[in-house]
């Protein structure tokens, strides 16, 4: 969790347990790892069409539906072109 700590007021990217990214800024969390992210987007994937880009807004991720946290690249992701990526939908993960 100190190392989560650290990415408060940065740009993050979450991939949850059921296969969703959402990219926004990390605003707070708690020792459950609950986790608050603010002007959140989730990126939807998809081979035929480019990524899909849902505003959410302010947002909460309980800790148990988070796989992965990590830092974004703001200058790299200002440069990608969401349109023209192709890809696979994420699957949720299985235990």
């Amino acid at each position: 969790m100190s190392q989560l700590m650290s990415y408060v007021d940065r740009r993050v990217s979450v991939i949850m347990n059921d296969g969703r990214l959402v990219v926004g800024t990390l605003r707070g969390l708690d020792q459950m790892t609950n986790i608050i992210m603010q002007a959140c987007q989730e990126r939807i994937f998809s081979e035929d069409d480019g990524v899909e880009v849902v505003n959410l807004g302010l947002y909460l991720i309980r800790g148990d539906n988070i796989a992965v946290v990590g830092l974004i690249d703001e200058e790299a992701d200002k440069e990608l072109d969401l349109d023209a990526l192709r890809g696979e939908p994420l699957t949720p993960l299985t235990h």
